[in-house]
């Protein structure tokens, strides 16, 4: 019996070092700017675009913080939906996934569609 072995090419999966960078804090996010302008990818594009809609929100509801007791409420409770959206924007960078972030993602998508292209 002969045994053949035939040489597929096998789809490699898209590298997400830059995805996942892009999570780790502002300072992370910055780095996975810079390695983006080196090694383009449309998942690192993807999830820069969605870090970014989620630090500028943080810096809104930061402003919005600032308003006496209302404000605090809104930030606190605004907090807690930021970190369960980045949480899910970080496992998604982690599996490879391009999938947008619930209530927020598509519109982020399409602000910063020009952006990391």
């Amino acid at each position: 019996m002969e045994n053949t072995q035939t040489n597929q090419t096998i789809p490699q999966k898209e590298d997400n070092t830059i995805a996942v960078i892009s999570y780790i804090t502002f300072i992370g996010w910055i780095i996975a700017a810079i390695m983006f302008a080196n090694k383009k990818t449309a998942l690192g594009a993807y999830h820069l675009r969605d870090m970014l809609g989620l630090i500028l929100t943080s810096l809104v509801l930061w402003l919005i913080g600032l308003i006496p007791f209302i404000g605090a409420i809104i930030y606190f409770l605004g907090l807690i939906f930021l970190f369960v959206l980045w949480l899910i924007g970080l496992i998604n960078a982690i599996n490879g996934v391009m999938k947008p972030l619930p209530v927020v993602g598509t519109i982020f998508q399409k602000w910063f569609a020009t952006m990391f292209v």
